[in-house]
C-alpha cells in the first residue's frame, strides 16, 4: 500500500434508527484501485438480512435522514449495481461486522469530501437507483487521513 498522505477515512456514526453504530471505514490506494476497509460496532442485532453500504455524492452527514448525503456516488451513470459507489453488503454478527473489498471504480482522492451510508436493509442488487435498501441509519464524511 501507499503512504499515508493518500488514504482516506469516513468516521461513521448512527441516527435515531442505529443509536450507538460506529463505524470507520479506511480507503487506502493500491495498484489499480482501492482497498475498502470497514469496521462496524453495535449494528443492529437483526441478524436475519446484511446491510446495504454505499458512497454518496453529498457532502454532510446533517439532519437525523442524512439527506445532505445525496445519492450514489456514480460518476460514469452506470445502472444500479454499477456506481462506482456499490459496496458489498455489512452482515451483522452480534452487532459487529467487518468488511475489506479492492474495487478499481475509484480511488480516495476521488471520493475525499463525499459520504458513506449504511442502511436499514439490504440491498437487492436490482432496483434503481439505488436497491431497494431502505432508510439510511449512519452516515460519515469521507476525509483525508491524517496520522
Amino acid at each position: 500500500m501507499n503512504n499515508n498522505q493518500n488514504i482516506a477515512v469516513a468516521q461513521i456514526k448512527g441516527n435515531n434508527l442505529a443509536e450507538g453504530l460506529t463505524a470507520t471505514a479506511y480507503f487506502y490506494p493500491v495498484n489499480g484501485g482501492t482497498l475498502v476497509e470497514i469496521e462496524a460496532l453495535n449494528m443492529p442485532l437483526d441478524q436475519s438480512h446484511p446491510y446495504a453500504i454505499h458512497i454518496h455524492e453529498g457532502n454532510t452527514c446533517t439532519n437525523g435522514e442524512f439527506l445532505g448525503a445525496g445519492v450514489h456516488y456514480n460518476p460514469t451513470n452506470e445502472n444500479h449495481p454499477m456506481h462506482a459507489g456499490d459496496l458489498p453488503p455489512l452482515f451483522s454478527n452480534n452487532g459487529y461486522s467487518y468488511m475489506s473489498v479492492f474495487t478499481n471504480k475509484f480511488t480516495p482522492e476521488e471520493i475525499i469530501g463525499k459520504t458513506v451510508i449504511i442502511h436499514a436493509r439490504g440491498d437487492d442488487f436490482i432496483s434503481q437507483p439505488s436497491g431497494g435498501s431502505g432508510a439510511r441509519i449512519a452516515c460519515g464524511v469521507i476525509q483525508k487521513y491524517t496520522s
